[in-house]
């Protein structure tokens, strides 16, 4: 189930970032209120997932997608495309995300 929580926090954390650049410091109504509803979401799951994965393996996994995946959607929003060296530097995050969860021994499986 931490796994799980673990995703869902993620997906939070990124539409929180994501809505963080539409409310234009808070400027804007809707996107701040998705920004704090976003963001308190995400840390609640977070909380959730600590009881099964340990803080430093959940932190990892939390922060190397949410920059794979807020690149992604900010390339799509706001067409802001990565370019070749942060794409390279993003997939060295992503194989360190897999090397720890797969070769670990502090990795709960």
């Amino acid at each position: 189930m931490g796994y799980l929580y673990l995703a869902m926090a993620i997906i939070a954390e990124v539409i929180a970032t994501s809505a963080l650049k539409s409310s234009e410091e808070f400027t804007r109504l809707i996107p701040s209120i998705v920004v704090v509803l976003g963001y308190g979401t995400a840390f609640y799951l977070l909380s959730l997932v600590l009881k099964t994965i340990p803080v430093g393996i959940a932190y990892a996994i939390w922060a190397g997608m949410g920059i794979v995946l807020v690149a992604i959607v900010a390339a799509i929003m706001f067409k802001q495309v990565p370019d070749l060296p942060a794409i390279v530097g993003m997939m060295l995050i992503v194989l360190g995300v897999i090397v720890i969860h797969v070769f670990s021994n502090t990795a709960s499986h």
